[in-house]
């Protein structure tokens, strides 16, 4: 699946241009590794995705191509949760 349809369906980004708009700029890494919108992401992936001063970490456990509010957390599990204190520790 395409990372920016996962998040979206995930519901860790609401909208899929807002998901395509962060990708796109560099701001989600993919294993580690820098990614685009069209990437392809796999269960087992781990994706970190900077939200201004908030940087989050989410392990791919499982994906569907559609699914209830209710079972969109079930599609990952938060690893890390940071916080920087300042917009100049970015």
């Amino acid at each position: 699946m395409r990372l920016d349809k996962f998040l979206k369906v995930s519901r860790i980004i609401k909208r899929r241009s807002v998901a395509k708009e962060i990708a796109d700029q560099g701001r989600i890494l993919i294993n580690g590794q820098p990614s685009k919108s069209s990437s392809r992401v796999a269960v087992g992936d781990t994706l970190t995705i900077k939200f201004g001063n908030k940087t989050e970490t989410v392990k791919i456990n499982r994906i569907v191509e559609t699914t209830k509010k209710s079972e969109a957390e079930d599609m990952y599990e938060i690893v890390d949760e940071t916080y920087a204190e300042s917009f100049d520790q970015l």
